[in-house]
Parts: C-alpha cells; sequence; structure tokens
C-alpha cells in the first residue's frame, strides 16, 4: 500500500484516538462505550495470545470461502449462460427481479429452520446472499462484449465454444474480477449475521460475545479485523487483474 492510500487510514486511527482518549479525560459518556485504539490492540493481543482470534478467523473464513465458492460458480455458469440465451434470459429476469430486492436478513430464520443450527445453514445463507449480485454482474459484463469481436473471430471460422472461450471470457474478465470483489465483500457483510445465531465459533460469534458481556473494545476489534480481511482479499484479486490485464498497460503506454 503506498504511502498516498495510508494518509486517510492514518487520519481515521489519529481521530478515533483524540476523540477517544479525549473522552477519556474529559467523561462526556462513559468511557466503556467508547474504546480507545490501546484497548482494542489490547484484546486483540490477548484473543491471539491464547488462540481464540485465530480460530475465529479460520472458522469464518472456511465458511465464507465455500459458499462464496459455490455462488461463484454457479453466478458464473448461470450468468454466462442467460447472456447468450435470450430465452434463458428473459425466463430467469422476473424470478432475478422478485427475489433480489427482499433482503437477505430476511430469510435468515428459514434457512435455519431448512438446514439447521449446523454449517450448512451458514454456508447455504452466504451463497443465496452472494449469487444474485454476482450472477448480474457477471451477465452483463457478458453482454457489454463488444459484438464486433464476436463477429469477427466467426468470421475466421470460430465455433460457439471457441468464441466463448477465446472472445467472451477474455473481453468480459474485467466485469468478472468485479463481481468476484462484490461477492466476496458481501459474504464478509453477511457471516456475522450467519454467525449471530447458532454458531460457537467464527468472528461473528466473536463480535456477539462482545455484545453479550459488554466488551466494546472485542466488538470493535472483531469488525476490524473483519475489515483487513476483505481488504486483504480485494488487493489479491486486484493484483491478480493487473498480472492478467498487463498486456493493456502495455499496449495504452506505447
Amino acid at each position: 500500500m503506498t504511502p498516498r492510500r495510508l494518509l486517510p487510514l492514518l487520519g481515521v486511527l489519529v481521530g478515533w484516538a483524540v476523540v477517544s482518549y479525549g473522552n477519556r479525560t474529559l467523561g462526556v459518556m462513559p468511557p466503556a462505550l467508547l474504546p480507545t485504539p490501546g484497548d482494542v490492540v489490547a484484546v486483540f493481543v490477548d484473543t491471539l495470545r491464547d488462540g481464540s482470534l485465530p480460530r475465529h478467523v479460520a472458522t469464518s473464513l472456511a465458511r465464507v470461502v465455500v459458499g462464496f465458492g459455490i455462488a461463484a460458480v454457479a453466478a458464473l455458469a448461470l450468468g454466462l449462460f442467460a447472456a447468450l440465451c435470450v430465452p434463458v434470459r428473459l425466463m430467469l429476469e422476473p424470478i432475478i427481479e422478485l427475489i433480489r430486492p427482499i433482503p437477505p436478513l430476511a430469510f435468515l430464520p428459514m434457512f435455519l429452520v431448512w438446514f439447521g443450527l449446523g454449517e450448512a445453514s451458514k454456508v447455504a445463507f452466504i451463497a443465496y446472499t452472494t449469487f444474485f449480485p454476482m450472477f448480474i454482474a457477471i451477465a452483463a459484463a457478458v453482454l457489454r462484449v463488444d459484438v464486433a469481436l464476436l463477429r469477427a473471430a466467426a468470421s475466421l471460422g470460430a465455433g460457439r465454444v471457441e468464441l466463448i472461450r477465446r472472445v467472451v471470457l477474455p473481453a468480459a474478465l474485467p466485469g468478472i474480477i468485479v463481481a468476484l470483489r462484490l461477492g466476496f465483500a458481501l459474504a464478509l457483510f453477511v457471516i456475522v449475521g450467519a454467525e449471530f445465531m447458532g454458531a460457537d465459533a467464527g468472528l461473528g460469534n466473536l463480535i456477539m460475545e462482545g455484545r453479550t458481556f459488554f466488551l466494546p473494545a472485542q466488538i470493535v476489534m472483531g469488525a476490524l479485523v473483519l475489515g483487513l480481511l476483505g481488504s486483504v482479499v480485494n488487493a489479491l484479486l486486484l493484483a491478480a487483474e493487473r498480472r492478467l490485464f498487463r498486456w493493456r498497460e502495455a499496449a495504452a503506454t506505447s
């Protein structure tokens, strides 16, 4: 991360420190309600030392990766199919537009009823929540592929499979990567809600435990760890995108 990108984060950290330590000095509100950076760091070190934080992180990441992976494969296959086949797209559009606006958390109790309190309900809920945004973004990326490219490849004798593999997918890949970034960020967002109910481990469980026992520093620490995980994965996907499209940068500078 470049210094220019670090400066806003440092500004937020300094502002948080000024407000929280100032509140502790002036007593505007009870200090326990506004944990300081030092409080959060202390909780982070304690949970890291006793091994509970790595266990919570590993549990949440496993659920997110499995649920997100199922949704990504389904969204890629159906998004590609719907974009390339007009009857399928016309059939799926009203269903998607009916279900998509419903807040996923509204269905969380039903997932617990259908799949129980174990891992299946959490994975299924993450997959359901992340599928629709990725499906719509992937289908839109495929539909934006320049028709001239398809006609040029077809005139050179490319068959349907070759058109998809050599023209459609490479041209739509930037949009697909954006869809994956969006889907993973959303998976991290909903894992907290999924782990609020019927979970004995995970970052959502850690945050819920902090709420139950009134540990604001633990709540903030869990939220910041989720943000850090999302930032790391987003950076990895951006690095992969730059590596895949290095030729575009070379062409732009030539």
